[in-house]
């Protein structure tokens, strides 16, 4: 038996020992010296003659990830460019209705944009007492002027936005919290005038001298008089008072 090798009788294989690991095997293999050029494409993929012979593939250039077109050429030949006037006579006037209804959204300037200056110059807003003596007609008038100049104070701030000014900000809100508190107190107004209407009406359903189903263009309150009533006044007439302070 050679020194290197023992036989187990009872496993009927054959354990090699003083020999270099397993996972060293396939350095041992007389394949793995097999000499590769270095090369990252085979010699079949470089096709420099085919190229200049046989077209490009129709879908060569198309990601199958991002889905985008083929990348065909565009021969702006083809089209003929617009020639660009540079004599302003010669230009065509565009007419524009005085009257449109996008002019709303500016001012009678018809500029996109004012000064600071010009922003601020407003005044107060309209308080609530001085609301109470309008009519309905005013109210609805005044009302759709603040919707009106919130629509112009909108498109210049969006005007400041896009250009990026960095000033005028600041008094578009002010001027636009000013329209807001005078809608409010519209608004409060008309409440109140409602509330007021609900409780005559409550008084109406139960006085028998109001008659809620009358016909417009009739009377609606009929006052009613017996023979009992006495129309005289409770309190003294400035006459009747000079005459009983005279007898007295």
């Amino acid at each position: 038996m050679a020194p290197a090798t023992l036989t187990a009788s009872k496993l009927g294989t054959t354990i090699i020992r003083n020999c270099p690991p397993a996972f060293l095997a396939p350095i041992l293999s007389p394949c793995f010296h097999t000499c590769v050029s270095f090369s990252t494409s085979s010699p079949v993929a470089q096709r420099t003659k085919s190229r200049k012979q046989h077209a490009p593939h129709p879908n060569r250039g198309v990601s199958a990830l991002r889905r985008t077109g083929l990348r065909n050429r565009v021969e702006m030949d083809r089209y003929p460019l617009p020639t660009p006037v540079l004599d302003p006579e010669k230009r065509s006037k565009v007419t524009v209705d005085e009257n449109h209804g996008l002019w709303g959204f500016f001012r009678h300037d018809k500029k996109a944009l004012n000064t600071p200056e010009e922003t601020a110059a407003y005044g107060r807003p309209w308080a609530v007492e001085e609301l109470r003596h309008k009519s309905w007609e005013d109210l609805h008038s005044l009302w759709w002027i603040c919707c009106k100049e919130r629509n112009i104070l909108h498109t210049q701030f969006n005007e400041h936005k896009r250009l990026d000014a960095g000033y005028g900000e600041a008094e578009l809100l002010d001027r636009a919290r000013a329209v807001r508190s005078t809608q409010k107190a519209i608004k409060h107004t008309l409440t109140e005038r409602f509330y007021a209407f609900e409780d005559a009406r409550r008084v109406a359903v139960s006085d028998p001298e109001v008659d809620l189903d009358a016909e417009p263009g009739t009377q609606a309150y009929t006052p009613i008089y017996s023979d009992e009533t006495n129309l005289e006044p409770d309190y003294p007439v400035e006459g009747q008072a000079k005459k009983n302070a005279a007898g007295s």
